[in-house]
């Protein structure tokens, strides 16, 4: 590293990290952006191979610079990985790649980043790892057979990438979802778990900009709805958009209970019966780790203590990118822009 002390360095080159180096090169900010990837939109290039954005392209851009995409198409991930890349390029944002952050501790003066490539130093620090940080896979899984195979959901690619007579996917939201009606086509495949709630399509297709605009604006931690809302994302999953369990049940998925447990090495479901399979497909979500910062950041849920990305107790201390933020849409890449935009005007007023 040719230089060690910046104004900010923001951790993560995704959809936050990268929105956020937009409003930070507005205020002409000293900062540096890095990232653990080899290249920028790593995060969608490791998705599965057929994943598609629920969102069309007009919702999918970051600050300045819209999703060069016809209206009402759903990127793919390629294209949302290049989109990303691209929009780096754009703005000249600067990137330091292959950076993986080991520690993050506050210093006297501001913080001290341990990285693989050495040690920064930042006078503040916006953290933008966006809002699936480490695949949860629940403890009785390695009480199974060893015979039978077992992938998280953010580690499937593609049916061919594991083979098997029979697949049970663990999770019924959408990337449950998504998967089982993939695998179905090739193998009897089996979903277990209760669906998280399905946002009609037309919704989505006819009246998108409307319903853009409601769950943009109306569920938000300011709303009574908006509070409420957060509770069942924090602890249940997002809804399922352009997917519902009627494509679920016309690809011939059979659903089953929740997998409560193991008996004999198999799957143990919540009406007590144990089921076969060959394979199984942990959709079972993701958990926060935020271990890495060794400062008291993190609530009850693992997720950081902050007023809408601002930590409560950690002067220069940041976050963009969470779930539910501030609204349902944080998460999302048309979404996040708004919380960096208010992060950063809270930092430029604190110069």
């Amino acid at each position: 590293m040719e230089k060690e002390k910046w104004g900010t360095v923001v951790i993560g080159a995704a959809q936050a990290g990268l929105s956020t180096g937009y409003y930070l090169r507005e205020i002409n900010e000293d900062f540096l952006i890095i990232d653990e990837g080899t290249r920028i939109g790593d995060s969608w290039r490791r998705r599965w191979d057929s994943l598609m954005l629920f969102t069309p392209a007009e919702h999918d851009g970051l600050p300045g610079f819209p999703f060069p995409a016809t209206r009402g198409a759903c990127p793919t991930k390629e294209e949302m990985a290049h989109y990303l890349d691209r929009y780096a390029q754009k703005f000249s944002l600067p990137v330091q790649l292959n950076t993986k952050v080991i520690e993050l501790s506050q210093t006297e003066d501001g913080f001290r980043i341990l990285t693989t490539n050495g040690q920064l130093q930042a006078d503040k620090v916006i953290v933008c790892t966006g809002t699936n940080p480490v695949p949860y896979i629940p403890d009785f899984a390695k009480e199974l057979d060893k015979d039978i195979i077992q992938i998280h959901s953010s580690g499937y690619k593609n049916p061919q990438s594991f083979s098997a007579s029979n697949t049970l996917v663990v999770g019924a939201g959408t990337s449950g979802v998504e998967i089982a009606i993939e695998l179905s086509a090739s193998r009897p495949t089996m979903i277990s778990g209760r669906p998280t709630p399905h946002i009609p399509d037309f919704l989505t297709r006819y009246a998108g900009n409307f319903y853009w605009w409601a769950v943009h604006n109306v569920l938000t931690i300011s709303t009574p709805i908006g509070r409420k809302v957060r509770q069942k994302i924090i602890k249940g999953g997002g809804p399922l958009i352009r997917v519902s369990f009627d494509d679920v049940k016309a690809a011939g998925v059979e659903h089953l209970p929740r997998v409560s447990g193991v008996k004999g090495g198999l799957p143990q479901l919540a009406d007590d019966r144990v089921i076969s399979v060959s394979s199984i497909v942990w959709a079972t979500g993701f958990r926060p780790d935020f271990s890495w910062i060794r400062m008291n950041v993190t609530d009850e849920t693992g997720w950081p203590k902050t007023s809408r990305g601002i930590s409560g107790n950690i002067r220069g201390l940041y976050f963009v990118g969470m779930l539910f933020q501030y609204g349902l849409t944080s998460g999302l890449v048309g979404g996040v822009g708004r919380d960096a935009a208010f992060v950063v005007n809270h930092l430029g007023n604190r110069k």
